[in-house]
């Protein structure tokens, strides 16, 4: 594997949220020269305490704002003399691009058309000398390539598109902008398309955090259909990995997917859980958890299966999963136990119980 790109002033966006906070943490321990600049909006999924107790956070500097206001991110890049961009910053809940479209089009498309103009004119007026060591990094989901059957083979990088929620369909526009402008203006472009991620720190509106948070205090735990919708789990470290192989080795214009290499049903997550809860908290009021499970009707669009193929990134950057899924779940019940306050904080905000009420609710369906 030989490095194709330095990195020296990385611009994370949305780098409060799950994925961002965890990969600037990795970043941070993996490149100890490197400078972080953070931009994120701080919407409902985005938390300051996400970036508590950063390695080395004289490296780090934070920005509340918008991927869409160009002369702020444009002072941002030439100010830090940014070489790096790596693109988080997402509306990323099916469910809530269900009720709130426009919003993931205004975030998920013009926001990464306004960031791509602001990379591909600052890098081109750059004084410093042509051929720049540069990198735009696109973070994408599997959701872009539809939903396969029992019997399909996974999703490699030429899957066509096949988008069913406003949500993918936006990423899979955004996707289509950056692709754009690697062959139009030769921006050096990297996209990963990943699979569902998992851990510490995770917006509980997911399902994983949302059936930890409502085990733990005896409430239902509210499975879509007959639970047997199968996703692929990939473990947020492992995640973080894989984007920075990319980032350093990877080859400008491509695509990789990344994946956990495991696809249990969603009900088979929720009952893992289930016996890990049991295990961590026999005297919790919900012992044994599973009998929480309650089945409720399915969300619209509900994608069927998705299973991701990793062999790409793995035989040209050298990278695999390394957490189990039973490994990774053990990890992540232990954090949310270990931070109640945290869980606390974000779901007691007017916003999070606005949403509560919104899909769940309001939809008739006992939950709370």
């Amino acid at each position: 594997m030989v490095p194709t790109h330095k990195i020296e002033n990385i611009l994370v966006t949305g780098g409060a949220g799950f994925i961002g906070s965890n990969f600037i943490r990795s970043i941070l321990l993996r490149e100890p020269q490197v400078r972080i600049v953070n931009l994120d909006a701080l919407t409902y999924a985005g938390h300051p305490a996400n970036l508590d107790d950063l390695s080395d956070p004289r490296r780090h500097t934070f920005f509340q704002g918008n991927i869409t206001d160009r002369p702020l991110v444009d002072a941002l890049l030439r100010k830090h003399s940014i070489d790096t961009i790596v693109h988080f910053a997402a509306e990323t809940h099916v469910d809530r691009s269900i009720h709130y479209p426009q919003i993931f089009v205004e975030t998920n498309v013009v926001g990464t058309f306004a960031l791509l103009e602001a990379a591909r004119q600052y890098w081109a007026a750059s004084s410093q000398p042509a051929g720049q060591d540069v990198r735009f990094h696109h973070v994408s989901s599997d959701e872009v390539f539809g939903t396969l059957g029992p019997q399909d083979p996974p999703f490699n990088e030429t899957t066509p598109y096949d988008p069913r929620s406003p949500y993918s369909a936006s990423k899979a526009a955004s996707d289509h902008l950056v692709r754009a402008y690697f062959y139009t203006y030769g921006l050096p472009v990297t996209i990963t398309n990943c699979s569902n991620n998992y851990g510490p720190r995770q917006f509980p509106e997911k399902l994983i955090p949302v059936m930890l948070g409502r085990a733990l205090e005896g409430k239902t735990l509210p499975v879509y259909g007959d639970g047997r919708q199968v996703r692929d789990w990939l473990y947020v470290d492992d995640h973080s990995e894989a984007i920075h192989r990319v980032l350093t080795a990877g080859r400008p214009g491509e695509t990789y997917n990344i994946g956990g290499e495991n696809q249990p049903t969603n009900l088979e997550v929720v009952e893992t859980l289930c016996q890990i809860l049991d295990e961590l908290v026999p005297d919790s009021a919900g012992v044994p958890h599973e009998r929480l499970i309650e089945f409720v009707p399915d969300r619209p669009g509900h994608d069927r299966r998705y299973d991701i193929d990793i062999r790409k990134i793995k035989r040209e950057l050298g990278w695999q999963p390394a957490v189990p899924l039973a490994e990774g779940l053990l990890i992540t019940a232990r954090w949310y136990l270990d931070h109640p306050a945290w869980m606390e904080t974000v779901r007691g905000t007017p916003e999070y119980r606005a949403w509560i009420d919104r899909n769940y609710t309001a939809r008739n369906l006992e939950v709370e």
